[in-house]
């Protein structure tokens, strides 16, 4: 009986490389499947693995069909037996209700391969219409790592290294270039946590900026300072941290240069420091 399955992890848990694996599995065995995708960082119209595989996909668009891509597969005489569906957090509501229509009607295997949640803690439209309708869930055993060494749960934004709570949804970044993590160190004191909730929808944490906008504008943007040269444009950057960073907003860049040798309390500690007399 056919299933609509949605494997879910935070960004590095290998979601992608099971999806590779799994059409591996299914077409060794001489079943024949569509594989999608949408935003992959290899480019267009591909399903790509951090581990360096890849293979070509069908690029999902906001006015994909995918009930009419399996009639048309089927029409050319090809066999759908499954669906790989990768980076299903960036499809539709609408698109994720058409595959579990395929998986009802058409008794065809569905797998769809996702991030759940976005930098701001928020479901994306796809995840959670996935999470509402999926016959089951899996959440992926391979975990990722915060820069601390705990296990990571939240995908963090940053800007420059700083992590940032504000934007829009989807921006292409970078994940390959990341800052080393520091040894073992203290925080210099950080807050457990902010004084303001952190997930009122306005403001997300606070009601100060995290960096000054004037700091992110391209050589000769309008607004630059007269007679002073501006910044290179900000390198927008993505990194997995354990709940606690990500509350405390400490990226692995600002754990860096935060680190301090001659502390020796953990960074994941929260110690109670002795009154002065």
């Amino acid at each position: 009986m056919a299933e609509l399955v949605f494997f879910s992890g935070t960004m590095d848990c290998g979601k992608s490389t099971l999806a590779l694996q799994m059409d591996y599995n299914h077409s060794a065995r001489g079943r024949g499947g569509i594989l999608f995708s949408r935003n992959d960082r290899a480019g267009e119209s591909m399903i790509s693995s951090r581990l360096g595989l890849q293979t070509p996909a069908v690029e999902v668009r906001d006015d994909t069909d995918f009930w009419a891509e399996v009639l048309r597969c089927r029409a050319t005489g090809h066999n759908v037996d499954y669906l790989i569906c990768d980076e299903a957090q960036f499809y539709s509501a609408a698109q994720v209700e058409q595959l579990a229509a395929i998986v009802d009607e058409m008794d065809i295997d569905v797998f769809a391969f996702g991030i759940t949640s976005d930098f701001r803690t928020r479901l994306f439209p796809g995840s959670q219409r996935l999470v509402e309708l999926a016959d089951r869930m899996e959440v992926l055993q391979v975990r990722a790592l915060c820069w601390c060494g705990r296990r990571a749960t939240h995908n963090a934004r940053t800007v420059d290294g700083v992590m940032v709570t504000e934007g829009d949804q989807v921006v292409v970044g970078d994940v390959e270039s990341r800052t080393p993590a520091p040894a073992p160190a203290a925080e210099a004191e950080l807050p457990l946590f902010a004084d303001e909730p952190l997930f009122e929808d306005r403001p997300l944490f606070d009601d100060q900026p995290l960096f000054d906008a004037d700091d992110l504008l391209a050589p000769g943007a309008a607004g630059s300072p007269a007679g002073t040269s501006a910044e290179a444009a900000p390198v927008i950057g993505y990194e997995t941290l354990c709940r606690r960073h990500y509350m405390r907003r400490v990226t692995a860049q600002q754990a860096a240069a935060l680190a301090d040798p001659a502390e020796s309390a953990s960074v994941c500690c929260v110690e109670s420091k002795a009154e002065t007399p």
